[in-house]
């Protein structure tokens, strides 16, 4: 849970830096591992990839065969994947998510799932080479990524943008990006962090020098000491990177992120090409949380529902076609994500907020941003399940 001062904006945040190329793997009883690194992950040096063959053994039966879901994640951001050194407690969004289909598969979300740190330059390949059954870690959903990485996604958790952290001493009037001619910019080289950033600044006429960085924490280390004076990223990511330098307090200096997004960033999870019965599931799970917000089921009440409404029946008490043959999903899946996860919004209140259910103290807002569901005028929104 995180407590903090909150942060409004009007796209939304997050996307694909990184955590560099750290291989280290984590599972859920393991509290010995950080990652201390992190960038959005916009690197694709990974040459494309062969597709899944129709007749390749669907990974949901492999994970069954191994008891346990290998997740690929960041573990350097709040609200959507954090290790904490201290007490080796996961935590954010998108490990609400890994933690949500291994309670659907049925698994122990508490023991059964193996968090395997993926860097932006190493999370396809991971994916590829089957070292992951599931990428969700801030990843952009992007046309090459679907096409040449073959790479399936399964809908969108996040929807985030790049923006533009600042050093307020430095550009002391700065309440746009328009005011940021001639800065020195920390960014990720050769992600499509760096692209953005190269198309905004010459698109309107604005000069500035790339320092380059391996990471995020190469980054904010050169943002501490001045030697950029400014920082891009995923908007979600430099309202976590901000949180972070003003808990060590080490900057000497004012900071604050401009409002304008310079890209768009729909963050989602990704399986193999051609492995459908997985990637459906994967799909459903996050379709399910949102349609329980929908009808307003939670962790609380999903026990006491009227099950003579159909609708509320479906939800809890069908398997609705998914899974394989040898291990179709039970009827009561959705029962579990909802008994070890919650519903979307209890989700996004324990990754982003206190955790308390009322979306109080976020790091992210989540009112009056794309992320908030259809019904308040948001994105967020799933197929009808039946």
């Amino acid at each position: 849970m995180l407590m903090m001062a909150s942060v409004a904006f009007t796209g939304c945040v997050s996307d694909d830096s990184d955590d560099t190329t750290d291989t280290t793997t984590d599972s859920t009883d393991n509290t010995d591992s950080t990652d201390n690194t992190d960038n959005t992950d916009n690197t694709d040096n990974t040459d494309p990839v062969d597709p899944v063959g129709a007749d390749t053994q669907s990974t949901l039966d492999v994970i069954h065969e191994r008891g346990s879901l290998k997740c690929g994640i960041k573990t350097s951001q709040f609200g959507m994947g954090y290790l904490d050194s201290d007490t080796g407690a996961y935590s954010g969004l998108d490990v609400e998510y890994c933690r949500a289909i291994a309670a659907a598969i049925g698994l122990n979300p508490d023991s059964d799932i193996e968090y395997v740190v993926a860097s932006a330059g190493d999370r396809f390949q991971k994916l590829a080479d089957k070292e992951i059954d599931v990428l969700i870690r801030t990843t952009t959903w992007t046309t090459s990524r679907d096409a040449d990485l073959n790479a399936d996604f399964a809908g969108i958790n996040f929807y985030d943008g790049q923006g533009i952290l600042v050093n307020t001493g430095a550009f002391a009037d700065a309440d746009s990006i328009m005011d940021l001619d001639g800065a020195n910019v920390c960014t990720t080289t050769g992600t499509t962090t760096e692209g953005n950033l190269a198309d905004y600044f010459t698109t309107n006429n604005l000069d500035y020098t790339v320092v380059g960085v391996a990471n995020d924490a190469a980054a904010k280390i050169k943002f501490v000491n001045e030697e950029c004076t400014a920082w891009t990223g995923d908007m979600s990511n430099m309202v976590a990177q901000q949180y972070g330098v003003n808990q060590d307090g080490n900057a000497s200096f004012s900071m604050a992120i401009m409002p304008e997004l310079l890209s768009k960033e729909p963050l989602g999870a990704a399986t193999r090409d051609n492995d459908d019965d997985w990637n459906d599931v994967v799909q459903w799970v996050w379709f399910g949380m949102l349609t329980a917000e929908e009808m307003d089921v939670t962790s609380a009440n999903y026990g006491t529902q009227n099950l003579s409404n159909p609708s509320y029946n479906r939800l809890l008490n069908s398997t609705l076609g998914l899974g394989t043959e040898t291990n179709p999903l039970a009827p009561t899946w959705m029962q579990s994500v909802l008994e070890h996860v919650g519903n979307y919004y209890e989700a996004y209140d324990r990754s982003f907020c206190d955790g308390t259910g009322a979306m109080a103290n976020c790091l992210v807002d989540r009112a009056g941003t794309m992320n908030a569901p259809y019904w308040e005028g948001g994105l967020q929104y799933a197929p009808p399940m039946r």
